[in-house]
């Protein structure tokens, strides 16, 4: 074995199932909620990081997978913690969700800044709920249904593209394969979102009863007052509550990235700089527009002329650099046309061949198969074609550049 046995990723995700199942049964303690509340939160900044670099959506397969492992994650750490929650009382010791427990009611007096705590908590729940994941679910279904539909068109055009020669029987299978990843992916992904949408409503749920069952513990059995049994377990039941639906919140945010990714072939990082930063005269209307909305009684007037200054300094940057850009570009045209004026061409009285196909200076990447040129294959697998249907043998084609012509223009 050339791994140790501990060490293989099949055993790694094995041993992460039964410990899930375990999660479901087993008293633990808060040092080690800790630790897997600290993972959930990791691995749904993971999970949107990625979604959000990934360059096409099907390129994140394993995502319907991840999905459900991490759900099936998040309601297992919420069963443990509610179960800490409801036996232990104020001695629950977890610091983590002590700490967001504290953080978002830690602004008011009394049974006021509980009540904080539980609007925060029911806003949150209610965006995931009613904005994010209805759509993120919506969407899916749509991408599935209309990624099926186009399947037979897509492979009729790759088998067009084959008979015609313009690609290779590998370059076939490897469009066929990623046709058929696409409507995997996004057939996984409607159920999977099912799954996203599951798990914030159970969130919902899971912390109803951990108040609820709070205070029926606390006021029935251990004799406390309706206002203890709330200062025990309000705290930790909204910091549960917040530590189960960040990672969810992320894990849908990342849901409704990957399935609207639709004609995309960039990260998405590169296609916001691309596509909103690329056009000066609409930040300099932007800048104008804040500069003057500082001028209306009650506006913050130096908080509105920073942005517009620093959306006017953007749009002139960006201009600036288009500029240099261009001039770079028509810089380096005129020396390699001068560099190519000076070379001797001996290629073009050479004539010996039946058929002779001169290319202008930028087709040349063509034929040129460092820069991906597959013009030479296309002819080959045309003249291969002709012999073996029609039995018709095209001479060989001799292929020149010739800078007397246009620099996108041929000649046969």
């Amino acid at each position: 074995m050339d791994k140790k046995w501990y060490m293989q990723s099949d055993v790694i995700m094995g041993i992460g199932a039964i410990s899930i199942v375990a999660m479901l049964i087993i008293p633990l303690p808060g040092f080690l909620l800790d630790i897997l509340i600290v993972v959930s939160l990791a691995m749904g900044l993971l999970i949107l990081l990625t979604s959000m670099s990934v360059k096409e959506a099907s390129d994140f397969s394993i995502f319907p997978n991840l999905l459900l492992i991490t759900t099936l994650f998040r309601l297992a750490l919420n069963v443990s913690t509610t179960r800490q929650i409801l036996t232990q009382g104020a001695s629950f010791n977890s610091h983590i969700i002590d700490a967001f427990g504290t953080f978002v009611i830690g602004g008011g007096t009394g049974l006021s800044k509980y009540m904080v705590g539980f609007i925060i908590f029911l806003i949150l729940t209610i965006v995931q709920i009613i904005v994010i994941t209805k759509g993120a679910t919506r969407i899916s279904e749509v991408a599935a249904r209309f990624t099926l539909d186009a399947l037979p068109g897509k492979q009729m055009a790759i088998d067009t593209e084959l008979s015609s020669g313009n690609i290779t029987e590998e370059e076939a299978k490897e469009r066929r394969k990623k046709v058929q990843r696409e409507v995997d992916f996004y057939g996984a992904m409607d159920g999977a979102s099912k799954f996203v949408q599951g798990d914030v409503r159970a969130g919902l749920i899971i912390t109803a009863i951990n108040l609820l069952g709070g205070i029926i513990i606390g006021t029935s059995i251990r004799n406390e007052s309706f206002v203890v049994a709330i200062q025990n377990y309000g705290k930790f039941t909204i910091g549960d509550g917040l530590v189960s639906q960040i990672p969810a919140l992320l894990a849908t945010t990342a849901t409704g990235m990957i399935v609207t990714r639709a004609g995309s072939d960039k990260a998405l990082a590169t296609e916001f700089k691309d596509q909103l930063f690329t056009k000066p005269k609409i930040l300099y209307v932007i800048a104008g527009s804040l500069f003057f909305a500082g001028f209306i009684p009650g506006l913050p007037f130096f908080t509105l002329l920073f942005f517009a200054l620093s959306f006017a300094y953007l749009a002139y940057t960006i201009e600036k650099n288009a500029e240099e850009t261009l001039a770079n570009i028509e810089k380096a045209k005129s020396e390699t046309k001068s560099q190519e004026e000076k070379k001797p061409d001996y290629y073009k009285e050479l004539r010996t061949d039946p058929i002779e196909v001169e290319l202008g200076l930028n087709l040349v990447p063509l034929v040129d198969t460092n820069q991906g040129g597959v013009l030479l294959d296309q002819i080959s697998n045309l003249r291969k074609r002709f012999a073996v249907d029609i039995g018709l043998v095209i001479p060989a084609v001799r292929i020149l550049d010739n800078l007397e012509l246009d620099h996108d223009s041929y000649a046969i």
